[in-house]
């Protein structure tokens, strides 16, 4: 099956460390990317994906969206059905989220 879109929600998780790191929400982010893309029917046209760093920990958790080359920063369960509504479905990008 071949995808529209992809989405990689960084999951790394920094052991022994005292720098941030996505993974103390990136899977519950991903798994709501996961429910939401069920809920909207977006399944078979958009992926969302487990991913390791993205080399952006200090802003994270870090989300990707391609073909666009899309990245948010500092995304929370909350930004989740804003990103499939605005970004997946209609296409836009969220500017708060944005890293520029």
């Amino acid at each position: 099956m071949k995808y529209k879109k992809h989405i990689f929600i960084c999951i790394n998780d920094r052991n022994n460390t005292l720098k941030k790191s996505c993974a103390s929400l990136g899977l519950s982010i991903r798994n709501k990317f996961v429910y939401e893309l069920n809920k909207n029917n977006l399944t078979h046209e958009v992926r969302a994906n487990k991913s390791g760093c993205l080399s952006e920990c200090a802003i994270g958790p870090v989300v990707v969206i391609y073909p666009q080359g899309i990245w948010y920063k500092n995304v929370t369960l909350n930004d989740v059905s804003e990103i499939i509504k605005e970004t997946i479905i209609n296409n836009r990008i969220i500017e708060r989220l944005l890293i520029k």
